[in-house]
């Protein structure tokens, strides 16, 4: 699972990542970013450049940028100013985070909305379960001062929502950080849709969510299931459009 790659590796799976999340419509148009590190004795990380679009993302036009937020190409492109936050503070603090991603989709800043957070209501929640940091909310993270509290709040976790906000997913590979964003929020759009029912909510007992949260923990399962899964939505990606790989 450890994301070791040459950086062209790294590149084209992080551009499919940002195809792949304008193809479930996650898409917030420019404001939207994913980033991965990449192995140098100093920490850099890609990220998108500020004002593309995700479908025009490509392996070639992300920006190589360090945690102090210098381009290490001598690029003049500009990176959004509140991801440079998010994403150089898990990078520099988390030696796993090898993928950081974030997003602002429908479902996920609902539940981010909702005092109880999220609820194990069904199998996927539960994979989720005592398993997700939250952050409370305090403006755009523009100020890098943010850094120190959103990793304290993010601890070990592998998710975290953010209150009034969005959607945050690490992996030790893009493929499973976008693994863990599918199905966060696949699980916050399950547990809005049984709240428009406006019936009553059941969840199962609590040591039944941990078993099952144990379960999807299975190192042999979750790493066999993040592999199959992300070789099929490659495969999915490259009969839509493969122009992602320039």
């Amino acid at each position: 699972m450890q994301s070791s790659g040459d950086e062209l590796t790294l590149r084209t799976d992080l551009a499919a990542a940002y195809r792949l999340l304008d193809h479930y419509g996650w898409s917030d148009q420019v404001f939207t970013h994913i980033s991965t590190r990449l192995p140098s004795e100093t920490p850099t990380f890609l990220i998108n450049a500020y004002g593309l679009m995700p479908e025009e993302i490509t392996a070639s036009n992300l920006v190589t940028i360090d945690t102090e937020g210098n381009k290490v190409d001598n690029s003049d492109i500009d990176v959004n100013p509140a991801g440079f936050t998010i994403h150089s503070a898990i990078h520099a603090a988390r030696h796993d985070a090898v993928c950081v991603m974030h997003t602002h989709t429908l479902a996920g800043m609902a539940v981010a909305a909702l005092e109880e957070g999220l609820q194990p209501l069904n199998q996927t929640n539960m994979a989720f379960y005592n398993r997700v940091a939250y952050y409370d909310y305090e403006g755009i993270p523009l100020d890098l001062s943010v850094r120190e509290r959103l990793v304290a709040a993010l601890g070990d976790h592998k998710c975290m929502i953010l209150r009034n906000h969005g959607l945050l997913t690490v992996g030790r590979s893009v493929a499973e950080a976008f693994f863990y964003m599918y199905y966060l929020n696949k699980a916050c759009e399950i547990q809005i849709e049984a709240m428009k029912t406006g019936r009553k909510l059941i969840t199962p007992s609590p040591s039944d969510c941990e078993f099952t949260a144990q379960q999807f923990d299975n190192p042999e399962y979750h790493n066999e299931s993040v592999e199959l899964v992300w070789n099929a939505l490659r495969r999915k990606l490259d009969r839509i459009d493969d122009s992602y790989h320039r």
